[in-house]
């Protein structure tokens, strides 16, 4: 059997319901989202289980949501023995995946990346910023399409999640002209996507500023497992370097499909997503076809993965 990775979900993987049947059934789920209700001022359990949807998609909220989902994911495969050789997590996800790799206490990291979407969602008035889905051009094609946008203002390629599909972030202006533009070349889809905020580009300069003094306050350790970082899609493992890149990651692309690749390359064959949704295994049929992908996110994947492993 080759290596396992674990990949951890990011924003918009969310849903209202998310680790209810977890949390019913057991105790090591119970206890990790009690420990996040006693590290945050209001109950995300409480959010996570019965919404109202309109406050689950609040950043604020949906950053320690899917943290806290995820990790109570991951502590039950742990319980069952089933444990990730390196791992990695698109955006807010890569704080899921330090925790799994106890480069990070998990009582710390829910208050951080709460303040973390709070900074991320003040940086930019509302309104100001968007982010925009391209479907079917190529790298260098979006990348030559921002920068002949960028005469409208900011706009940046902020996610490249898997051949085809790269995500933009900006000015509101900016984007709008990189969807024309984008259309003219023949993408398959250019759209405006429903965020709050232009996650990952320079526009979130002074978010990342803040959060730096936040993390000064965090112990982070070098990390016991292999971690492959949103920023350069590389392994990473020391203390220092994992700071550094948790600042650049809020104003710099999100070089996901990278990251699944060097993964790859490390020997990893088995891929569990953990974590709501199934975002990232759709990413990974576009990436490689030939491995095998699982995800954990309620009691029947759960039980899905388990077996797979022969448990």
């Amino acid at each position: 059997m080759g290596k396992i990775a674990f990949i951890f979900p990011g924003q918009g993987a969310q849903n209202v319901g998310m680790g209810k049947d977890l949390y019913d059934n057991f105790p090591t789920a119970r206890r990790i989202f009690d420990e996040a209700d006693k590290s945050l001022k209001e109950k995300i359990s409480e959010i996570c289980f019965n919404g109202p949807d309109e406050k689950l998609q609040e950043t604020i909220n949906t950053q320690p949501a899917i943290l806290t989902h995820s990790i109570a994911c991951f502590s039950i495969l742990r319980d069952k023995g089933i444990m990730p050789d390196i791992v990695a997590g698109l955006s807010i996800g890569e704080y899921s995946a330090l925790v799994a790799a106890e480069s990070i206490e998990f009582n710390q990291a829910v208050p951080l990346v709460q303040k973390r979407g709070k900074y991320m969602q003040e940086a930019v008035p509302l309104g100001e910023g968007t982010m925009a889905a391209i479907l079917g051009l190529e790298r260098e094609e979006v990348l030559q399409i921002c920068d002949t946008a960028s005469e409208e203002g900011i706009v940046q390629a902020a996610n490249f999640n898997c051949p085809g599909q790269i995500v933009l972030a900006g000015e509101v202006k900016a984007v709008k002209k990189a969807i024309e533009l984008a259309k003219a070349r023949g993408a398959k889809k250019a759209v405006i996507l429903a965020v709050s905020a232009p996650f990952h580009c320079s526009l979130l300069k002074p978010a990342a500023d803040k959060l730096a003094n936040e993390l000064e306050k965090v112990e982070i350790m070098d990390s016991k497992i292999p971690v492959v970082s949103n920023v350069n899609a590389e392994i990473v493992r020391n203390n220092c370097e994992i700071k550094q890149l948790l600042i650049k990651q809020v104003f710099s692309p999100v070089f996901w499909e990278d990251c699944i690749r060097c993964m790859i390359d490390y020997g990893a064959e088995i891929f569990i997503e953990v974590g709501p949704g199934r975002v990232l295994s759709g990413f990974m049929k576009k990436i490689n076809k030939s491995l095998t992908v699982l995800n954990v996110e309620d009691a029947e994947s759960l039980y899905k993965t388990i077996n797979y492993f022969g448990g």
